[in-house]
């Protein structure tokens, strides 16, 4: 029986060439560099703080750095021995960034009507404070919507984020659902994307969207970034149709859904990531 020369013509080498195995040891000697470069010796192992951010077991955690889908400042690390400091430096999983603080609160919060937005009323109206007594941390809205209108707000104590969220050069959306009194004009989604002028100056929405009509009432939807004093009811007062009844259903990338109203839940890791990934964090 004669056997096959691995080394003769013909023969496939499992080994890798000269060209792999060089590209293998400088793409090593990077991995270990850019390991180095944001290695924190008393820091916490990177996995830990991707599991404790929600990201999974220490074990698919562990799978993430081995894909070199982790960066850490700006360093795509894939040493399982990393070790970082969770409150100075930023991590991103494919791209997203991920909140490693453990301090950082980011929440939900179904706003029912009569419930004003701030965290202590002098006028001993119902506020915000009595859904979050549980909460030790000091906690502050994003923006804020009127005494009567329900639906979507988001609490944290991320300042930064926060101030973004409701800077006037992001131009988040939100989006309402408006039952008002109808019928609503044909032209009506027109004029409100072209501009109506108020007593402030001129807004105008994103989107306007006719969703249901009855005789002398309609449900419709808008989308705008504009973040004035009750600027949706003036809107559509200014067009002949007054609310009735207002809810926020979106605030940026994040959806009311099924949220019932008065509840307040814990954002999602992707949630987060989406919220910052808008405002440039």
């Amino acid at each position: 029986m004669t056997r096959s020369n691995p080394r003769g013509p013909g023969h496939r080498s499992k080994r890798p060439t000269r060209r792999q195995r060089s590209q293998a040891q400088r793409t090593a000697q990077q991995n270990t560099s850019a390991a180095n470069a944001v290695h924190q010796p008393d820091g916490v192992r990177l996995q830990k703080v991707l599991a404790d951010a929600g990201l999974g077991s220490r074990r698919a955690c562990e799978q993430l750095i081995a894909d070199a889908r982790v960066e850490v400042d700006g360093q795509i690390v894939t040493e399982l021995g990393t070790r970082i400091d969770p409150e100075t430096q930023t991590v991103h999983v494919d791209s997203m960034r991920i909140v490693t603080a453990p301090d950082r609160v980011y929440l939900a919060f179904n706003k029912p009507a009569g419930v004003v937005s701030t965290m202590d009323d002098p006028e001993g109206r119902p506020s915000l404070a009595e859904y979050l007594r549980d909460r030790p941390e000091r906690l502050f809205h994003v923006g804020r919507l009127d005494a009567e209108t329900e639906g979507l707000l988001l609490i944290t104590n991320d300042g930064e984020l926060s101030n973004r969220l409701t800077h006037p050069s992001y131009e988040i959306p939100k989006t309402y659902l408006a039952q008002v009194r109808g019928p609503v004009a044909k032209d009506v989604g027109a004029r409100l994307r072209e501009g109506i002028e108020l007593d402030d100056g001129i807004a105008r929405v994103d989107s306007f969207k006719l969703i249901d009509s009855t005789p002398g009432r309609a449900l419709v939807e808008l989308v705008l970034h504009e973040g004035r004093n009750r600027i949706v009811r003036r809107l559509l007062d200014a067009v002949g149709n007054p609310v009735d009844r207002l809810v926020r259903t979106h605030f940026g990338p994040i959806a009311l859904a099924e949220q019932r109203q008065g509840k307040v839940r814990d954002l999602r890791p992707d949630e987060i990531g989406e919220l910052m990934q808008a405002v440039g964090l």
